[in-house]
């Protein structure tokens, strides 16, 4: 089974890329379904961060405040590390978990959106990766709309994130994702195209 990673940083796009790619008929396994798995009340995750954080973090039918606990990391370092550490290690496993479930299902490619791939340092378990970017000025203000956060903090939050030159470096692909939407659909359809079709064929012809 291919297995092709998407990563940018935040505001760039990915969801969108995975999206066209789903309906292409790629199986596509997304982070923010991971995430939320991963902190569902009385898991692992969930239990750590209630008591680091305290119970002021939860909405009340008892779920995290994913907004509330957004606002607090992005300017605490300390804070924003604690919970990564609670919560990427179970969405890895996760995410190691849904990878095999994909290959056993008969899926000859799975494509996974990994936010931070490189800042993990788990690229390695992939065969292929995209990096999806954007102009800074763009994301800053698609990070404003999206999660209704100043400006500051959209800044605040794509500071400790690899820059999208060293992603796109590190990629072996790149869809940027600048504005125009029709242009980002094409950049999927001939990756998919020259990536996901080709290498079916290559396993059918094999």
């Amino acid at each position: 089974m291919l297995k092709v990673a998407v990563t940018g940083c935040a505001g760039s796009g990915k969801t969108s890329v995975c999206n066209r790619f789903k309906e292409l008929g790629v199986k596509v396994i997304s982070s923010d379904v991971l995430a939320r798995e991963a902190v569902a009340q009385d898991s692992s995750a969930y239990n750590k961060i209630v008591n680091y954080f305290g119970k002021k973090m939860l909405t009340e039918d008892g779920s995290l405040n994913r907004r509330k606990l957004r606002r607090i990391i992005i300017n605490d370092n300390i804070a924003r590390e604690a919970l990564e550490s609670f919560v990427h290690p179970e969405i890895i496993k996760l995410m190691h978990s849904q990878m095999i479930k994909a290959e056993k299902d008969g899926n000859h490619v799975v494509l996974v959106e990994v936010p931070l791939l490189f800042e993990l340092g788990i690229e390695d378990r992939f065969d292929v990766v995209i990096a999806v970017i954007a102009d800074r000025k763009l994301r800053v203000k698609r990070l404003m709309d999206r999660d209704d956060v100043s400006r500051e903090d959209a800044e605040a939050l794509l500071n400790y994130q690899l820059p999208d030159e060293d992603k796109a470096r590190l990629a072996e692909f790149v869809i940027k994702n600048d504005g125009s939407f029709a242009r980002m659909i094409r950049s999927v359809e001939h990756l998919y195209k020259d990536l996901v079709q080709k290498y079916v064929k290559e396993l059918e012809s094999a």
